[in-house]
């Protein structure tokens, strides 16, 4: 049996289809904003799995999300940080638009700098860290249920639904317009996790001085 055969019966963390956006293996990576890696969704997930330990998994917004920080050492320059400070000098750069990451979810209000505004992807420092955000196997069960979506063989116990390039090894904190579509369900393509003012707070304080590129 070959190493890559094997690696693949004890896998620990796969990329969920949520995330293939992120490579350019994929279609629907062309009209992703965000970070898209050229690395494929095979050699990614065998790099993550020979640097998982359970002892490094962090705390996430809920019991069935989880974090699991990288150094980013593998991607070349594809993973740039794309969160910039809002100034005086570049308030006046950024756009609004409503946005819906599938066709399943309820669109909301978004912010950010266009990237060609901010002089492209080689003014972005290349990150020194990637979050990879983790969802359970039952939760991901659970919303691709409620999304009238199949629910796949898949059965390692931890899908990548998001990864953030980022110069810090803990978690920024989640997009208030994120938290709120969470706490409506998931038939809007939430987690239905309720909303905790305490955290919202938190990410308003965060949000209202920083702004991601796309």
């Amino acid at each position: 049996m070959s190493a890559t055969s094997d690696a693949s019966t004890t896998k620990q963390l796969v990329v969920d289809p949520f995330c293939f956006r992120q490579f350019q293996e994929q279609e629907a990576s062309k009209s992703y904003g965000g970070t898209v890696f050229g690395i494929s969704i095979e050699d990614f997930e065998a790099i993550a799995n020979e640097r998982y330990e359970e002892s490094n998994l962090q705390d996430g917004y809920a019991p069935f999300c989880k974090h699991i920080f990288l150094v980013n050492d593998f991607t070349n320059e594809d993973a740039r940080v794309n969160v910039l400070p809002i100034t005086k000098e570049n308030e006046h750069l950024l756009r609004t638009h409503y946005e819906a990451r599938n066709e399943k979810e309820l669109p909301v209000l978004q912010r950010s700098f266009p990237l060609e505004a901010v002089g492209g992807t080689e003014k972005l420092p290349v990150a020194k860290y990637l979050d990879l955000i983790l969802y359970s196997r039952e939760q991901i069960r659970k919303e691709n249920e409620a999304m009238d979506k199949e629910a796949g063989e898949e059965t390692a116990p931890w899908g990548i639904v998001s990864i953030k390039a980022q110069d810090v090894d803990k978690e920024l904190p989640m997009n208030p317009i994120t938290q709120m579509r969470n706490a409506l369900g998931k038939e809007q393509g939430g987690s239905g996790i309720p909303l905790e003012r305490e955290a919202y707070m938190e990410s308003v304080d965060y949000w209202k001085n920083n702004a991601v590129v796309s």
